[in-house]
């Protein structure tokens, strides 16, 4: 059985960091893609970040490119999403997501079969 399970979230003023981890479970093999998404309220859940973790590629939205960065622990089976000069704008829950096999192009909800129960980032000016 696959289980994610998401910590690491909170509150922080804006250009502080944060750093979420995303344990997962029940996986076999080594093809598969972890995603970060994130939703704010009254917004629609969006792709912010993508691993590849047979090769560790990456891909970002672009509103996170250059402040995110997404990356995995093999040894623990742990996919983090390190945050860094946060904004009022990423205020959101943070949900991470994995399918079995290569990521797709985009970064769209339905492309992924597992979701954790999502961890609150709320950042504060």
């Amino acid at each position: 059985q696959v289980k994610l399970v998401e910590s690491g979230g909170g509150s922080v003023q804006a250009g502080g960091s944060l750093t979420l981890s995303c344990a997962v479970a029940g996986f076999t093999g080594r093809q598969n893609c972890v995603a970060w998404f994130r939703q704010a309220p009254g917004k629609e859940r969006e792709g912010v970040a993508k691993l590849f973790t047979t090769f560790g590629t990456t891909r970002y939205a672009d509103s996170v490119k250059g402040r995110f960065n997404i990356s995995q622990d093999n040894v623990k089976n742990t996919v983090y999403l390190q945050m860094n000069n946060l904004k009022d704008e990423d205020t959101a829950t943070y949900y991470c997501a994995a399918r079995r096999g290569a990521c797709l192009n985009g970064m769209s909800p339905p492309d992924f079969n597992f979701w954790g129960q999502g961890t609150q980032v709320l950042v504060s000016s």
